[in-house]
């Protein structure tokens, strides 16, 4: 367990405040992180941003945002809040879509975790 936290740590995750969050408990941290990694929003928020269907990836990208910063989750977070302010300026195309990408990158990586 605290091999997978050093390799969250190495990628720029920020898993210590988030375990103090969840009172110390390493075991349902994973637990919750887990679930995060098959949680079906991540791919509606991909869907949502390639169809330009902006008012639900709004809903999509506002709830990961969340889950990512409680989870500690830096890099995704940083790139998942850039999409949401990004919408909520009414912009759209390409550049979302990118950090999708990146989104996507990094969901590999923990997947390996």
């Amino acid at each position: 367990m605290d091999e997978k936290l050093e390799k969250l740590r190495q990628l720029g995750c920020d898993v210590d405040e988030a375990i103090g969050r969840f009172l110390g408990d390493k075991e349902l941290y994973f637990v919750c992180f887990n679930d995060l990694l098959g949680d079906a929003n991540f791919d509606k928020l991909g869907e949502t941003l390639r169809e330009g269907d902006s008012v639900n990836a709004i809903h999509y990208a506002h709830t990961l945002k969340s889950v990512y910063a409680n989870m500690g989750l830096t890099p995704i977070y940083n790139d998942c809040f850039c999409i949401l302010r990004s919408l909520r300026a009414g912009e759209s195309g390409e550049q979302l879509l990118d950090r999708f990408g990146n989104m996507q990158e990094f969901m590999d990586k923990i997947r390996q975790i």
